[in-house]
């Protein structure tokens, strides 16, 4: 076990001094090769090492090398949709050209089921927010899931949302159930609680303080029964995401916490919780 632990250690500091020392963080062949042997280091076949008592140093770096992660995959991110939106027919039809499409899939259909075992009835109203340049989760539920309902995208940054909106503007059904909103949730109050559904995306929040902020600011507006679908990270993968703990979300119900295997081909754990009465 302590083998194993200080085998980790020595990799991932190891890592995050190659990965902080790049001039650039857009997508390349290094790039690409860093943040994915990164995950291979955080998703070991069996681990029992507990994050919270490795060395001092490598806790010292674990938000930043999230923070770095957040950052490529903002780059990553922006690079396909790019090259999606410039595509002649519908943009929609080829998001199989981005790399984690499939996992992409799997977490939707995951999150639907949980959502559905949740709730009473079809929500009509869903907000969803950190959905960035490629909105995979909107466009995924609305396209297979909940073909009724509309979801509203927030995100911060302006270019984001552009590229992500000229994904689904020459989609005739999409482009009327899918509402981008630029700007901080943080400033988002009323409108709020106008949503039967928020998502909370896992890079939200550059650290955990911010993140915890961002969810105080939703129990505080949230319509009392609405529910929560948080994605959080447990394990060795909170080197990777924020981990969220069921104590930070202190106006909520707790419904369940889903943690997937290997198997299930992606990495976020996701949590349901109910927002309690005012």
């Amino acid at each position: 076990m302590a083998c194993q632990k200080a085998h980790f250690e020595n990799q991932i500091l190891e890592l995050y001094n190659k990965i902080s020392n790049l001039k650039s963080l857009k997508p390349s062949k290094n790039v690409d090769t860093l943040f994915q042997q990164l995950m291979t280091t955080c998703l070991p076949t069996e681990t029992n090492i507990d994050v919270k008592k490795l060395c001092p140093k490598v806790q010292d770096i674990r938000t930043n090398l999230i923070k770095l992660r957040s950052e490529a995959i903002g780059y990553s991110e922006q690079h396909f949709s790019t090259v999606l939106g410039s595509l002649k027919d519908n943009p929609l039809t080829h998001l199989d050209l981005y790399p984690y499409y499939t996992n992409y899939l799997k977490l939707s259909k995951v999150e639907f089921d949980l959502l559905m075992l949740h709730t009473s009835h079809v929500p009509t109203k869903i907000a969803f927010v950190g959905s960035g340049s490629l909105p995979f989760t909107s466009i995924i539920l609305a396209k297979f899931h909940l073909p009724n309902t509309t979801f509203h995208n927030f995100d911060i940054d302006p270019q984001a949302n552009s590229l992500a909106s000229q994904l689904v503007s020459r989609d005739p059904d999409l482009s009327c159930r899918i509402i981008f909103h630029t700007m901080d949730i943080i400033n988002a109050t009323e409108i709020l609680r106008d949503y039967e559904v928020v998502f909370l995306a896992s890079l939200v929040g550059v650290d955990k303080e911010a993140k915890v902020k961002v969810i105080e600011h939703l129990e505080k507006h949230m319509a009392p029964g609405a529910l929560l679908m948080l994605r959080s990270a447990k394990g060795l993968r909170a080197f990777l995401y924020i981990d969220v703990d069921p104590c930070d979300l202190r106006s909520f119900e707790v419904l369940e916490t889903y943690h997937p295997s290997l198997s299930d081909g992606f990495v976020n754990s996701v949590m349901v919780a109910r927002k309690l009465s005012d």
